[in-house]
């Protein structure tokens, strides 16, 4: 019952936030990011926030102060559905995500996810894929966006963290931006430990300092990815055996 609850409220509340989404689409016609940005900070998180409280989802964030004051790649594992709401939340504010071009196909959630300044990467169309991640490469030094990247490309549902892909990575690598580190742990309780019925779950989040690459050597930055998942990996396995 919890399951059919909740995804009536989720449609519900983006048919009654069509005004909202209608007056955001004209904000960024007219070229108004600031005024775009604020309606954003202020509706993207309330509703995110609402879906986990209605899933009883609760959630644990450690680590907010790692957070640096400029455009940052945030970089996290991914273990279930709940993974994005609960980033939307717990960092300093909602950034857009590199997200997979099949996302588009859903309605509402599309025009939501562009207005965020999302990027979309067809994972079958090298060509597609390099020119989404230069305009991530582009918001990032332009727009001074931060970005949201799961590397791993699927969810792992709980289990060992997989490959990080390098494509992420050369966004902050061209831009020189700060790499943060996320750790999610709990996620896939939520729905994917349940096959897809949504219960409650406790979730933790934890925010590793930066890696700064504007000091790295060609070499170096070939090993980013690697480097960062190894420390996702350390800090997830830390959180389970607390």
């Amino acid at each position: 019952m919890r399951t059919i609850i909740w995804f009536i409220y989720f449609w519900l509340y983006l048919l009654l936030l069509l005004p909202t989404m209608k007056k955001a689409q004209r904000l960024k016609a007219d070229g108004d990011q600031e005024a775009l940005d604020r309606l954003l900070e202020q509706k993207v998180p309330t509703w995110a926030n609402s879906l986990m409280k209605l899933a009883g989802v609760k959630v644990h964030v450690e680590g907010r102060e790692n957070i640096p004051d400029q455009p940052v790649i945030f970089v996290s594992n991914h273990q279930g559905y709940f993974d994005i709401p609960v980033l939307l939340t717990v960092l300093d504010k909602p950034h857009p995500l590199v997200s997979k071009e099949s996302i588009r196909k859903i309605p509402f959630i599309r025009q939501w996810m562009e207005l965020l300044g999302c990027v979309f990467i067809d994972r079958d169309n090298p060509r597609q894929a390099v020119s989404a991640l230069n305009d991530a490469v582009k918001a990032l030094k332009e727009k001074k966006h931060s970005f949201i990247i799961f590397p791993e490309g699927t969810r792992s549902r709980g289990g060992e963290v997989g490959e990080f892909k390098s494509g992420g990575f050369r966004v902050a690598l061209k831009n020189k931006a700060p790499i943060v580190p996320v750790v999610i742990e709990g996620t896939y309780k939520a729905m994917e430990a349940n096959h897809m019925l949504i219960h409650p779950a406790d979730v933790t989040v934890q925010i590793l300092p930066p890696v700064y690459t504007d000091h790295l050597t060609p070499e170096e930055g070939k090993k980013i990815g690697d480097i960062v998942r190894e420390q996702v990996v350390q800090a997830k396995n830390r959180l389970q055996t607390v």
